[in-house]
């Protein structure tokens, strides 16, 4: 009858197929890098747990199949619920562009990521880029110094000044958050186009807000 739940219970892998979703589920890397370190143990335990799982259940005080598969698909949803928020890196909420980096020079950055992109640390390269362009505008006080402001709260801020250069603004903290806390890997020519816009910013006249509403001169 249509509306009415099944009665018929859930149907449960056999221990055999149940092992082999579980080792073909968790032994993919992403379970491995997403792991937590306080989980090794107990995962290491699990796999040993499952290699001794070799005969059929019986009286002779082995686990029962059906048992067994209700643990192993009950892990398999365990790990992928720990994992899935350290596999996206748009869960992870962006932090403050410095961190405990407060008195370093916009000089000292560039010098910084100049060295880190000569050892083909492009990461390490682009961070230290923005940072350098965003310390920049702080010392020129295009910008109030202001610890905690993330990436995108601070493209927004030299967006106004820098009204050219918006888009550009957004897309450099986008990176710098994609590679900073989202752990993807930077190239060359995204070092490079950071560089460029942190030369921009510098060769640059800030736009104050009182300029844009200055009286065109008659003559």
């Amino acid at each position: 009858m249509h509306g009415r739940m099944s009665a018929e219970p859930p149907v449960l892998p056999e221990a055999e197929q149940a092992r082999r979703w579980a080792a073909e589920e968790l032994a993919k890397p992403e379970y491995r890098q997403a792991e937590p370190s306080w989980l090794e143990s107990v995962w290491r335990g699990f796999l040993e747990w499952l290699g001794s799982l070799d005969g059929p259940s019986g009286p002779d005080g082995s686990v029962p199949t059906p048992v067994i598969g209700i643990v192993i698909v009950l892990v398999i949803a365990v790990a992928i619920i720990l994992a899935r928020p350290r596999l996206n890196p748009a869960a992870r909420k962006p932090k403050d562009v410095f961190g405990a980096d407060t008195t370093i020079t916009s000089t000292d950055y560039r010098r910084r990521a100049a060295e880190a992109a000569a050892a083909g640390k492009w990461g390490d390269a682009v961070v230290d880029c923005f940072r350098a362009l965003v310390r920049s505008a702080e010392e020129r006080a295009v910008i109030d110094a202001q610890p905690g402001r993330t990436a995108d709260e601070t493209a927004r801020e030299l967006s106004v000044p820098f009204r050219a250069e918006a888009q550009r603004l957004a897309e450099a903290a986008a990176a710098f958050d994609a590679v900073r806390y989202g752990n993807r890997p930077a190239g060359g020519a995204e070092y490079q186009g950071m560089v460029r816009l942190d030369d921009a910013l510098a060769a640059a006249k800030p736009e104050r807000p009182s300029d844009r509403h200055q009286p065109a001169v008659l003559p």
